[in-house]
Formats: structure tokens, sequence, C-alpha cells
């Protein structure tokens, strides 16, 4: 895909057909089917890997584990009717504040 910009949009609308998947021959319909039990420990496993990666100062490979770690995070938002707007908006709406600040307001 040429545009970046649209790459978190174009994943969104494949995670969602996706969903209209057969669980048997794809992986994320099989994710999606599994819900939170089968996508957090995915993410956990990347989390773990992405570490690993900045660790080997491997810029390429830290790229890689990145990328994973956002695809199964792209998922568990999927499941849960998010998309990546959400994460946007957010990140949109803290921009200006004190990261400090930001923290301490956040609701428990």
């Amino acid at each position: 895909m040429a545009d970046s910009s649209r790459v978190l949009e174009a994943l969104s609308d494949v995670l969602a057909a996706r969903r209209e998947a057969d669980p048997d021959t794809s992986y994320v319909a099989g994710l999606l089917a599994r819900g939170n039990e089968g996508i957090c420990p995915k993410i956990t496993e990347e989390a773990a890997e992405v570490v690993e990666a900045a660790q080997e100062y491997d810029n390429a490979h830290l790229t890689h584990e990145v990328a994973d770690l956002w695809f199964h995070s792209m998922v568990l938002l999927a499941h849960h009717g998010l998309g990546p707007d959400a994460v946007l908006n957010e990140l949109a709406s803290r921009f200006g504040t004190s990261g400090l600040t930001e923290k301490a307001n956040r609701r428990a």
C-alpha cells in the first residue's frame, strides 16, 4: 500500500471482513472467535518480543515486532467493536497536556 496514512483504516476494514470468515481457515477469524482469551495472550507475547528486539538494538527486528503488536492490538480493538480512530482520537486529545498531568487525571 503506497499511502501509509491509510494503513490502519485499511487494516480495520480487512479485520471487519475477517469477522465473517471461517475460523478454521482465517487466522484473524480464529482469534476473534476466541475473544479476549485468544487475543490477549497473543498481545502479551508480541509485547515481550518488542522488548527483546529493542534490547538487541536491531531496528529492522524492532519494526517487525512493533508491527505484529499493532496488528494484534487492532484485532483486540475489532473484537471490542472499536477501530483505530478510537485510539487516534485518544492520542489527539492528549496533545498540549503534560504526560504527568494526563496520567494523574485518568479515570481509575
